[in-house]
């Protein structure tokens, strides 16, 4: 699946071949203090990712791992800082979750900070009481 959007020129594509190194080279652009981080174990794990393109440059990721039934998780939402309030996030969750109904998945959680709520809440998560235990 590849959804463009010719006046934003991005692109997002479900589960495309991603590289390492352009993984790393988003995350280290989004997140302070990420270290450099092999990808392709995660990849092998997961339900389905979401990439946002614009042009050849990874600029948005979200990946979603699913317990085989009717649960599916969102994890590691990543959009550029360049491309931030754009509509880019939404897009990629809204669209992972999609994917994740459309491969038998009932439920789909999400674990955030509290500043993330507003964001969440725009891609159509409401807020319930959940339990967190640190390993």
């Amino acid at each position: 699946m590849h959804t463009t959007d010719e006046a934003a020129g991005l692109t997002l594509s479900l589960s495309p071949p991603l590289r390492d190194d352009e993984l790393n080279r988003l995350f280290a652009a989004a997140w302070p203090g990420h270290a450099p981080t092999p990808f392709a174990p995660k990849l092998a794990r997961s339900l389905l990712w979401v990439a946002a393109h614009r042009g050849d440059r990874l600029v948005g990721y979200v990946n979603v791992v699913g317990d085989g039934g009717a649960h599916a998780f969102v994890l590691d939402t990543t959009v550029h800082p360049a491309e931030r309030r754009h509509g880019v996030g939404v897009r990629l969750v809204r669209t992972a979750a999609d994917a994740a109904r459309a491969r038998g998945a009932e439920w789909l959680h999400v674990d955030y900070e509290p500043e993330l709520a507003p964001f969440y809440e725009r891609c159509g998560f409401r807020p319930t009481a959940a339990g967190l235990m640190a390993l």
